[in-house]
């Protein structure tokens, strides 16, 4: 076999000792759908690299006077954050929740692509058009400025109509799994903390006082939902991760029922979110340290044995397929970036840049096993499957980049320089304080040339015909 045909792709794998965790893909309408979160996606992707490319324009002496706003930087860094982290988090959630299920609530699902894609727009527009004040919150950082904020709202109604047609169309809850069904099983209960989340940013923003200073304002309302949300990304991450393994030929030494299991405890810890709203006024000290308490505990559980289990299953699998190398390079540096922001996350102490490094390397590995469930599905979506040196080196570069990127700032934080500043504000002193920035700078850049390299590499598999993978 030279690559995947679409039936091949979506027919489960052979036999062998181990459940089999794959996802069945069948239905136009579904496969359709997903293609249109999938280009939403890329686009967001694409708009992420070219405000980064701005980060550095803004920073270049007779460039940056060029540029629309004085503190571009902030302005670019505001874009460059929530198209890479949320938009795309966003988009990958709905090609996959778009490709199981149900196929009568369609039409809700293309409303929510729609509306999504709109907001996405608004708030890319928003820094040439009408930029505002940029406040640093958070988990969504924003432009106080009326465009951006309506692309927003706008954007959250989309991924609101996207959750709704994901809870509608998710498969009946059984007491029996195959690994297909457990699968499911993670993703359905990814749309459910994608509920609570969307509950609280509701929550927040109806109860809190809108007189406060911007920076304490959008802190507040965001990070309810925000902590909520980081439980969406886990279980699909997980989910990604065991769809992968099983691809490339591992043997996940658990049971579907285990898997499901595992899923309930990632999903569990969401539910602190609404006693915490209740039992607290969100203000208050004792709101923010529950919802952290749950957050930093409630996926730990899960992740461990998962990916323990992934990890063995994957050390003892033999690649011979070259259309497989890309999913592995995916998978192993996810988890690998994704270890070293959760032991970075034990040894955080005070406010410096270990924080960034910390939440970096868990962003990153969910990134990179969203961008191996694209590789994947392709070939299901009447695609080429990835092929090529470029494509299995990609995630490599991406990951490396992104380990340089959160190096630095361990390095760097251990001499207590501060987060959110830039240039002269980070008052560097010593030669230790500048190599580790430096590196960080590097990294940063290397990880920036990988994520263009995802976007090449699935751009040429889009473009050449499906039977040519054959």
């Amino acid at each position: 076999m030279h690559g995947f045909s679409r039936a091949a792709a979506a027919a489960p794998m052979p036999a062998r000792a181990g459940a089999d965790y794959q996802l069945r893909i069948t239905g136009d309408a579904r496969v359709q759908l997903a293609r249109g979160w999938l280009w939403l996606g890329l686009a967001a992707l694409i708009g992420s690299g070219l405000f980064a490319i701005l980060l550095v324009a803004s920073r270049t002496p007779g460039v940056n006077q060029w540029l629309p706003a004085a503190n571009f930087f902030h302005v670019a860094l505001v874009l460059h954050v929530d198209l890479s982290v949320i938009v795309w988090f966003v988009a990958m959630a709905g090609m996959l929740w778009s490709l199981y299920g149900r196929t009568n609530v369609q039409r809700l699902g293309w409303a929510g692509l729609w509306v999504t894609a709109a907001g996405t727009l608004a708030m890319a527009l928003a820094p040439f058009v009408d930029p505002g004040e940029p406040v640093m919150s958070n988990y969504i950082p924003v432009l106080d400025s009326t465009l951006f904020l309506a692309g927003l709202a706008v954007f959250g109604l989309g991924a609101l109509l996207l959750v709704l047609r994901s809870l509608n169309a998710a498969p009946r809850l059984g007491l029996h799994y195959d690994g297909h069904g457990a699968l499911h099983f993670g993703l359905s209960a990814a749309a459910v903390s994608a509920a609570v989340a969307l509950l609280a940013f509701g929550w927040s923003w109806w109860v809190l006082r809108p007189d406060l200073d911007a920076k304490t304002y959008y802190e507040i309302v965001f990070w309810g939902g925000g902590h909520a949300l980081q439980f969406t990304w886990t279980l699909l991450m997980l989910v990604a991760w065991l769809w992968l393994a099983s691809a490339c030929g591992a043997r996940i030494r658990l049971t579907p029922r285990v898997v499901v299991l595992m899923f309930l405890l990632a999903l569990v810890g969401v539910f602190a979110t609404p006693y915490a709203y209740v039992s607290h006024d969100i203000t208050s000290v004792e709101h923010r340290n529950l919802l952290t308490w749950a957050m930093r505990l409630g996926g730990g559980p899960a992740i461990v044995p998962l990916g323990m289990a992934v990890v063995l299953g994957i050390a003892t699998a033999r690649i011979h397929e070259p259309l497989l190398r890309p999913l592995r390079a995916a998978l192993l540096s996810s988890i690998l970036l994704f270890a070293a922001g959760g032991v970075i996350g034990i040894f955080i102490s005070g406010s410096n840049v270990r924080i960034p490094a910390h939440y970096h390397g868990c962003i990153v590995g969910v990134t990179l096993a969203l961008m191996g469930a694209v590789y994947r599905v392709l070939p299901s979506m009447g695609y080429q499957a990835p092929r090529g040196r470029l494509a299995t080196w990609q995630p490599w570069v991406y990951g490396i980049g992104q380990l340089m990127h959160i190096i630095g700032l361990v390095w760097s934080g251990g001499y207590g320089v501060q987060r959110k500043v830039a240039g002269a504000e980070q008052v560097l002193r010593s030669t230790g304080e500048v190599a580790g920035m430096g590196l960080m700078g590097l990294g940063g850049l290397i990880a920036i040339i990988g994520g263009l390299l995802f976007v090449v590499v699935v751009l040429q598999a889009m473009r050449a015909p499906a039977g040519s993978a054959r």
